[in-house]
């Protein structure tokens, strides 16, 4: 029997392994994004940061364990990938993302590197390996959580835009591997975490599939509701033309009124000097006459 259990440990954790690998290559979609818009925009780095310290936690686990095997090669190459992700997040995010991002990240190091030496110097052998899985278990369930903020985003943006289903798919089936890899293992520190997991990924797929249609429906609509703002802008300007309208005829009207005895009076001096003319032409006999 416990060959047997042994057999089928072996096989979920090739296939977690295997799913894992598809779950850490889920988010290339993403930051292809990114780099072609040069720009993080609304996406997140602490599911990348707290990915890399808990692959880390769960390398130093296995060491401490036996037959762990499957643990350390997926979360090495865990670990190198999610190095990859943050440095590219951290090129193309905002000051203020790249710095938080940093920061977040040298708080998690040295985190990492205080917690490897206490449970080295101050924790007795024989309750090493049962510590230090507590820890990795509170660290999954965090990684499990991280995506909580992107969850929140699209409940009120009602848009999907920043949550991929790739990703909630393969973290849904990982976390189905992983718990029946540790539950015949009899490992609780592998099997519980992935019991929110997959409570966590099935509720971002559902959101998915609920949102996933509103960002269609409002490019469709787009265009009417620039529409209904332009007439809106219209009958606004209406009355303030109105009156524009109003005051540019009295200005006419009244300058107008001030031209009209500059006008009449400019035929009369000119009738003058018409009649005078010839009088100051003629001989003086005739003028005598």
């Amino acid at each position: 029997m416990a060959g047997f259990s042994a057999h089928w440990a072996f096989a979920f954790g090739l296939l977690g392994n295997i799913v894992s690998f598809m779950v850490y290559l889920a988010p290339i979609p993403t930051f292809y994004q990114i780099y072609k818009k040069k720009s993080s925009e609304g996406f997140q780095s602490i599911p990348y940061v707290v990915a890399l310290f808990s692959a880390s936690l769960w390398i130093y686990y296995a060491f401490l364990k036996s037959n762990t095997t499957l643990l350390i090669t997926i979360n090495s190459v865990g670990c190198f990938i999610e190095t990859i992700y943050i440095i590219f997040f951290i090129i193309y995010a905002s000051k203020k993302s790249r710095i938080q991002t940093m920061k977040l990240v040298v708080v998690l190091i040295v985190c990492g590197v205080g917690f490897a030496s206490v449970t080295q110097f101050l924790v007795k052998a024989s309750q090493r390996a049962k510590v230090v899985g507590w820890i990795c278990l509170i660290f999954s369930l965090c990684v499990f959580v991280a995506p909580l903020c992107i969850v929140r985003q699209v409940i009120r943006t009602k848009s999907v835009q920043h949550m991929p289903f790739l990703l909630s798919l393969f973290l849904t089936l990982s976390a189905v591997m992983w718990f029946f890899y540790g539950l015949l293992l009899k490992d609780f520190n592998i099997a519980i975490p992935n019991v929110l997991g997959f409570s966590f990924g099935v509720l971002q797929m559902v959101l998915y599939l609920m949102y996933r249609n509103a960002d269609k429906t409002k490019e469709e609509k787009l265009p009417e509701i620039i529409q209904k703002q332009i007439i809106i802008l219209d009958e606004q300007k209406i009355p303030e033309l109105t009156q524009q309208i109003i005051d540019i005829i009295k200005l006419s009207a009244l300058r107008s009124s001030e031209k009209i005895p500059v006008v009449s009076q400019q035929p009369m001096s000119v009738s003058v000097s018409v009649e005078a003319s010839p009088h100051q032409n003629l001989p003086k006999e005739i003028e005598a006459f």
